[in-house]
């Protein structure tokens, strides 16, 4: 299968979210187009650009299918009822963490879009939720969606297509680089290929090559 539909494109604002700390976790469905830029939707907001958002990180996608797990491990929350109550931009099920690969490529509406990397859950999840230990089983059993980057700009809308138009690094699915780097699972070999890997993301490029030494 090379087409999945957009169920909803979600966009936020950074609000405030823990005492001084402000998020924009929570992504409310958008009516019509959506204009996708270099760094993201327009308009879209990350409170804390050191950790979210920019080229690397534009587009945020976690799995529809992985809510009803989720109702399984902590019962029914508002969050579940939403296409974006996990942070993410494009609402799609049907496409999983070990169906995507590092550099695979997607139209997404007009706009032309990559794959860069894994998400690297944080504490923002279970404050959002209110249930400690959802990061641990993020972590555990790979449930953590993917980024992409923009190579095309252009317009996204909810029931418009992502397809699939290119295969990205066949041996490195979204599920394999999050073991290996974020699960801290990685063998020396797999650091070493990460850590030249170009279609990953700077930043993992950098930490595989840190923890090779």
């Amino acid at each position: 299968m090379s087409r999945w539909m957009i169920e909803a494109v979600c966009t936020g604002t950074a609000r405030p979210f823990n005492g001084a700390e402000r998020s924009a976790i929570v992504k409310r469905p958008r009516d019509g187009a959506v204009q996708v830029l270099m760094e993201g939707l327009a308009p879209d907001e990350q409170a804390d650009r050191s950790v979210h958002g920019g080229p690397e990180m534009a587009l945020h996608l976690y799995p529809l299918d992985h809510y009803e797990w989720w109702r399984t491990q902590i019962g029914d929350h508002p969050a579940l009822e939403e296409p974006g109550g996990f942070g993410s931009n494009l609402a799609v099920a049907g496409l999983l963490e070990h169906d995507v690969h590092i550099g695979d490529r997607f139209r997404v509406g007009t706009a032309l879009i990559e794959v860069s990397q894994p998400r690297q859950p944080c504490w923002k999840i279970e404050h959002r939720f209110g249930q400690k230990g959802m990061v641990a089983r993020i972590v555990k059993t790979g449930r953590c969606g993917w980024y992409f980057r923009v190579l095309e700009i252009g317009e996204v809308a909810a029931g418009d297509a992502l397809e699939r138009v290119q295969i990205g690094i066949t041996d490195w699915t979204v599920a394999r680089v999050f073991n290996a780097l974020v699960a801290g699972k990685a063998t020396s070999a797999e650091l070493a290929a990460l850590a030249t890997l170009k279609p990953l993301s700077p930043d993992l490029r950098a930490k595989a090559a840190a923890r090779l030494g």
